[in-house]
């Protein structure tokens, strides 16, 4: 579907611009978009994404870590992120008054 392919592309887009040290929701990119009833959508566009994209750097509302841990996911998202400076809260998700980025333009 070409609507399928350009939205997953404009969620790409911005997944790119995400710099290390920070992280965004799935909530926040649907937001950029123009479509906040789309959240769940951006993380199908997450799950199908090229190699080499940041998507560790997307994560729910609350700064909780990939939705399942299939094959170790959460420990490979939480060192990579940690390698680029992101702190954690406690309970385990990430510090978001901290790291939380949004796109500006």
């Amino acid at each position: 579907m070409n609507w399928e392919k350009s939205f997953f592309k404009q969620v790409y887009q911005i997944v790119r611009l995400i710099p290390k040290g920070k992280v965004t929701t799935y909530g926040a990119i649907a937001l950029m978009l123009g479509r906040p009833q789309s959240a769940r959508y951006v993380g199908f566009a997450m799950r199908c994404a090229p190699a080499g994209l940041p998507c560790h750097r997307v994560v729910n509302k609350s700064g909780e870590l990939a939705p399942q841990d299939v094959f170790g996911a959460q420990a490979q998202q939480r060192d990579m992120l940690s390698s680029e400076g992101v702190t954690f809260m406690p309970d385990g998700n990430i510090n978001m008054k901290a790291h939380f980025w949004k796109c500006t333009q």
